[in-house]
């Protein structure tokens, strides 16, 4: 998977919108201003960092090598997922699926009315 095409489909997601880290030199995506992916070079590979669970962040980073807590993030709730690892594209697919759901979750009930779902 390359990161246009992870970009292009968070960018599919009802109310996505895109802004640029430069401290970070990463591409963020976040609905209603709520991070929900982070598109970044990490040790000259694409990668993504997303929202789990805890214990789904757990899990992942015991099972795959190219899962990581993510660095500037909360690494209890964010992992770094390597873009060209060995993590298949649908695995990475519902990982972000995931993450926006999440998000979605902690937003304001008028908030998530606004989004066009």
């Amino acid at each position: 998977m390359t990161d246009s095409e992870l970009l292009q489909y968070c960018m599919a997601k009802p109310g996505a919108e895109q802004s640029v880290h430069s401290d970070w030199k990463a591409t963020q995506i976040k609905v209603a201003d709520v991070l929900f992916a982070m598109v970044k070079i990490v040790e000259d590979r694409p990668a993504v960092s997303l929202k789990t669970s805890p214990e789904l962040a757990d899990l992942l980073r015991e099972k795959h090598k190219d899962v990581r807590p993510s660095n500037h993030l909360n690494k209890a709730h964010w992992s770094t997922v390597y873009l060209d690892g060995t993590l298949p594209d649908s695995q990475i697919y519902y990982l972000v699926d995931a993450s926006y759901q999440q998000v979605l979750g902690t937003l304001p009930e008028d908030k998530r009315r606004q989004l066009p779902l």
